[in-house]
């Protein structure tokens, strides 16, 4: 008897699912900021599904409003990636460059030393967060970190599929990318509860 099994890869399984803020919920957030500049950090980190520090560290030039992309530059380890850049966003960016006039990155800090021209600061973005949070009709306790998780959730329940996916948020490993394969309800895993059935005739 052949006791040959094929043996399929395992994946780790993460315990704790990433919490995700609905489309309401992301919608009173961006409407939260009384400024621009605040209104468009917010939208950057949900509408390219960024890391704070990847904001920081964005440059001017790595916007592009006529192919409408932002080109995330590889960092700890990470690879280069394009990300695509919503009209939304282009419009607000626009309107932001010619009034606020930021020098080299997208985002400056507020505080500058001897004259050289700093990034926005994570602490910062955390500070946007903060004073926004309390103007959104929701018990969820999200941080900066919960728009990327938003991000890839809407995608996936939007139709974009896993690998497509993968590459803009800039996994090296599908196995990272899978958890929200657990927190989306779309495609062919669309979750209902038995109750939505048992009335239908």
């Amino acid at each position: 008897m052949d006791k040959k099994r094929i043996q399929l890869p395992q994946i780790k399984r993460q315990n704790d699912l990433p919490l995700v803020l609905n489309k309401q919920e992301v919608r009173e957030l961006l409407n939260a900021p009384k400024y621009l500049k605040h209104r468009l950090i917010l939208g950057m980190l949900y509408g390219c599904g960024l890391r704070s520090y990847e904001l920081c560290n964005l440059l001017q030039s790595d916007v592009d409003f006529e192919r409408k992309t932002v080109f995330v530059k590889k960092q700890k380890g990470k690879a280069d990636r394009y990300v695509p850049l919503s009209t939304h966003l282009v419009r607000g960016l626009k309107r932001y460059f010619a009034t606020e006039n930021p020098v080299k990155y997208v985002f400056n800090s507020q505080v500058t030393k001897d004259g050289v021209v700093q990034p926005l600061t994570t602490v910062g973005i955390q500070w946007v967060i903060k004073e926004s949070r309390s103007k959104v009709n929701t018990q969820k306790k999200f941080t900066t970190h919960t728009l990327r998780h938003s991000y890839a959730t809407h995608l996936l329940e939007d139709g974009m599929n896993i690998m497509c996916l993968k590459e803009l948020l800039g996994h090296a490993r599908i196995e990272t990318t899978i958890v929200y394969l657990q927190v989306s309800n779309s495609g062919s895993s669309v979750k209902f509860s038995p109750l939505d059935t048992l009335f239908a005739r």
